[in-house]
């Protein structure tokens, strides 16, 4: 044996370490779909100046004034209103239950002031929750409508700085008045810190029993695939309740995070989440044979989960296909229900389709974790 270098020695390891990665197809998909995965997400589905947001219109006397306002609104690209003859409490419930972002609330003596020349008022109550998403709307308001006013009662010569005279623009930012954006990061990063631990651990628990062969020893136990089951996921439901206290206490102590709602609801929605990320987890763990694959696995749910949620980016501004891509992770139903119980104490019919949604992704995992287990190793 020669200690210098040899090429058909390198050769010799070369074909051994490509013979090995072909067998072990999962990682190489890994390593060509979680760039190709990036690339589309980051490419096709992220926008930070989301358009077309949903709001609801209040106006008891919707004249010609009115009209102009609103369409003019819509055409700035920004403003969809999704509900035209809204009542004031309905409108009030659709922002709670976040199915509008922005509620224009146009007076009654609207259109006389106008005529009578005086300074008429326009009220828009914006959801706040999400700091960046209505920004760029808000921005926009109070030229467009001012604008739009001005050539409804035909004084089209009026230069531009004089418009923002003709109309009083009140805007009130509702559930996080100052714009503190921790407020929307800090509960975010408890559905991001447990979806990461809980999926990872679980995942890697079972994978690892096979790898040091002491699964053999487990099957051989007098107990049922549901027993199992439950045995090796209820330790890491114990260590996510020790995390949801570290970050709710971290969240109200250091960020001042306000706690609106229900610390109850918000319980029972991080326990339903939970039990369905160890769900998950275990799933994986039937799938992958080591403790790396598990990994891979892991982060290639992670990935797209951590940028479609609207955790990163705002959630209305992807395009259709993106949203309903995202709607399949359960991080998006978590993150809804979370802000809205912690930012708008928002009562459990008001979140009660987040619900839902997360005891469905459970169910769903549980039926298809319990199926996909082994009695025996091949």
């Amino acid at each position: 044996m020669t200690w210098f270098f040899s090429f058909r020695r390198l050769g010799a390891i070369l074909a051994k370490e490509t013979i090995q990665m072909r067998r072990d197809r999962l990682t190489f998909a890994m390593m060509l779909g979680i760039p190709i995965l990036q690339l589309l997400l980051f490419g096709f589905a992220i926008n930070t100046d989301p358009k077309h947001l949903p709001a609801a219109l209040v106006a008891p006397t919707q004249d010609r004034f009115t009209r102009a306002m609103v369409t003019a609104l819509e055409l700035t690209g920004y403003y969809n209103f999704v509900a035209p003859h809204a009542s004031a409490a309905e409108a009030d419930a659709m922002m709670e239950r976040g199915e509008v972002v922005f509620v224009v609330t146009v007076p009654s003596d609207f259109g006389r002031r106008v005529e009578r020349g005086d300074r008429p008022t326009l009220l828009i109550e914006a959801d706040a929750t999400d700091p960046p998403v209505a920004s760029g709307a808000i921005s926009t308001l109070g030229t467009v409508a001012a604008e739009a006013l001005l050539r409804e009662i035909g004084n089209e010569a009026v230069q531009r700085q004089s418009a923002s005279d003709q109309l009083s623009i009140i805007v009130h930012r509702r559930f996080n008045p100052e714009g503190v954006t921790q407020y929307n990061i800090v509960p975010g990063l408890l559905g991001v810190i447990l979806q990461l631990t809980m999926v990872m651990m679980t995942a890697m628990a079972l994978t690892r029993e096979i790898e040091r062969g002491t699964m053999e020893n487990l099957l051989s136990m007098p107990a049922t695939p549901f027993e199992i089951m439950l045995g090796k996921i209820m330790p890491y439901l114990g260590v996510g309740a020790v995390q949801v206290v570290v970050v709710l206490s971290a969240a109200r102590a250091i960020f001042g995070v306000p706690f609106i709602g229900d610390l109850s609801l918000i319980l029972a929605g991080v326990l339903i989440f939970v039990l369905a990320l160890v769900l998950l987890g275990y799933l994986i763990s039937t799938v992958a044979r080591t403790q790396m694959q598990a990994m891979q696995l892991t982060f290639f749910f992670f990935l797209p989960s951590l940028m479609l949620s609207g955790f990163m980016f705002p959630f209305r501004g992807m395009p259709t296909w993106a949203q309903i891509m995202g709607e399949v992770f359960p991080l998006t139903h978590f993150l809804r229900l979370i802000r809205a119980v912690m930012l708008k104490g928002a009562g459990a019919a008001a979140v009660s389709n987040s619900l839902a949604a997360l005891i469905g992704f459970a169910v769903l995992l549980s039926v298809v974790a319990l199926i996909r287990f082994r009695r025996t190793l091949d």
